[in-house]
């Protein structure tokens, strides 16, 4: 097109009616996840990627659950409702109802189709418009068509039609060239020719292809174009092409990082939403998933057999064997390995959670360290502390949660447990095996310590018939024996 061409307007019809019976779930189809998000969020993004002024989505099956889903992420979609006529005709003829306005181009994509990205529609676009077709589809040429529209040609090479599976004949169903399920229309000719589509067919449907041979038959021009990527071209039916859309998806994405500067030494086993955001000089070790919309900053090293999920992790901080959701890790900052972080925990700059560590709802501050087989929940810990290991915040009394706060610079002696609501001043220790129940002023050390007290023959007169008993019987024995002998020798 040239300079002075004037681009008509766009408006993009989203088909998320179909049930998607193969996936075999109660879940609609289209809301099945990959990369971080609903398969239809995909296509959404890609959709207003180029800019439409208008975005309809036509809906059906579960239309609550649908609707719910999309208008929470994109409000200005418009909700179409398809009546009891099935087919992907009827879907795009009541959106074309809230369209009547409209004299622009009409894109129709599937809301099972995650995998195309914008570039590849804005291409598809500008070849619709510089052929001034009636439809431009989108096609692949895979190497197994099977359960996909055939794109029928003629002899010249120009597009006569496009056959359903179920419909086509033999010679019909050995085509390798499938219809994506995308179209260019332009308006007016498909609010001409679509109420002319009928349903007489295998499945009773009104077919949205069947247009493209009405189109055809009269003397417009019908032209298709092919996807440069054939596989992200496909429709997702079932959980193997779910699965194999997630791994294609996720490969874009963890190329996408290292071509941004981020270290990931293993793609096969690292797994990174599309939501996720990584920071040049980002390491990533193997089997490491970033989920949902975690961020990690420069020179952080994240993993092995780590999974984050919504959180943020700072500069230089190193995060290992760790689960995590809903955390923050300041700079410098360590992790694990083998540590549970959960929803709350705001971990300092240069400070540390340690090995089978879990925390929740906690702030740990700068340069403070929880080192080992500790529980820290409803908790606030200073600036400059270390606790023992074997820490336990007892924040819950069957009833409420408490919370316990740490001042600055507090030691703990190891196996502490912090009966919350209490304090721990400033400066203050604590001593080996205590039970805070009571607050402690600052600069204090807090004992909790009882006199030990054995009771000899315990164990043979409270379980006779043991093999601890008979071991402690003979011991005791021996040491009676040993104890003469001394006494002899003395």
């Amino acid at each position: 097109m040239s300079e002075n061409t004037i681009v008509p307007p766009l408006a993009v019809v989203i088909l998320a009616a179909g049930q998607g019976t193969r996936m075999k779930s109660s879940l609609p189809k289209v809301l099945h996840r990959i990369g971080g998000q609903a398969l239809v969020g995909h296509v959404l993004d890609t959709a207003y990627a180029l800019s439409p002024e208008r975005v309809l989505l036509v809906v059906r099956h579960e239309r609550d659950l649908v609707a719910g889903a999309v208008l929470d992420v994109a409000p200005g979609v418009i909700v179409v409702d398809q009546d009891e006529i099935p087919g992907t005709g009827r879907a795009v003829e009541v959106a074309l109802e809230r369209l009547a306005d409209f004299g622009g181009d009409v894109l129709v994509l599937s809301g099972d189709v995650p995998l195309l990205d914008g570039e590849t529609l804005a291409r598809l676009l500008q070849a619709h418009r510089e052929s001034a077709a009636a439809v431009t589809l989108l096609s692949a040429v895979v190497d197994d068509a099977t359960g996909y529209g055939r794109v029928i040609r003629d002899a010249a090479g120009d597009v006569q039609r496009i056959v359903e599976q179920k419909d086509a004949t033999a010679d019909e169903a050995s085509v390798t060239e499938i219809n994506a399920g995308v179209y260019v229309f332009q308006s007016a000719p498909l609010r001409t020719h679509l109420p002319m589509v009928g349903t007489a067919n295998t499945q009773g449907e009104k077919y949205l292809t069947d247009v493209v041979a009405l189109l055809r038959d009269s003397r417009l021009t019908v032209t298709a174009s092919a996807a440069p990527d054939a596989g992200a071209a496909l429709g997702v039916n079932d959980r193997v092409q779910l699965s194999d859309a997630a791994r294609r998806l996720n490969a874009r994405t963890v190329r996408r990082w290292q071509l941004e500067g981020a270290s990931i030494l293993d793609p096969a086993t690292t797994w990174i939403d599309v939501t996720a955001t990584l920071a040049p000089d980002v390491t990533v070790l193997p089997n490491t998933h970033i989920l949902r919309t975690t961020s990690i900053a420069a020179g952080a090293t994240v993993g092995p057999d780590t999974s984050l999920v919504d959180c943020e992790v700072g500069e230089n901080a190193t995060v290992t064997r760790t689960d995590a959701t809903l955390a923050v890790i300041g700079a410098g900052a360590t992790v694990g390995p083998f540590a549970y972080l959960r929803p709350g925990t705001y971990l300092g700059d240069r400070g540390k959670i340690g090995t089978f560590v879990e925390t929740k709802n906690s702030t740990i501050g700068a340069r403070s360290k929880v080192p080992h087989l500790s529980y820290i929940g409803d908790t606030t810990i200073g600036t400059g502390v270390n606790l023992g290991a074997g820490a336990i915040t007892a924040n819950y009394d069957d009833l409420t949660k408490h919370r316990t706060e740490i001042g600055d610079e507090v030691h703990t002696g190891s196996h502490n447990v912090f009966v919350a609501p209490v304090r721990i001043g400033a400066g203050a220790k604590t001593g080996a095996g205590a039970v805070i129940r009571k607050d402690v002023p600052p600069g204090a050390l807090a004992l909790s310590v009882a006199p030990q007290r054995n009771v000899e023959g315990w164990v043979e007169t409270n379980r006779p018939g043991t093999g601890a008993a008979e071991v402690a019987a003979q011991a005791r024995s021996a040491q009676k024996a040993d104890d003469g002998a001394q006494e002899q020798d003395g």
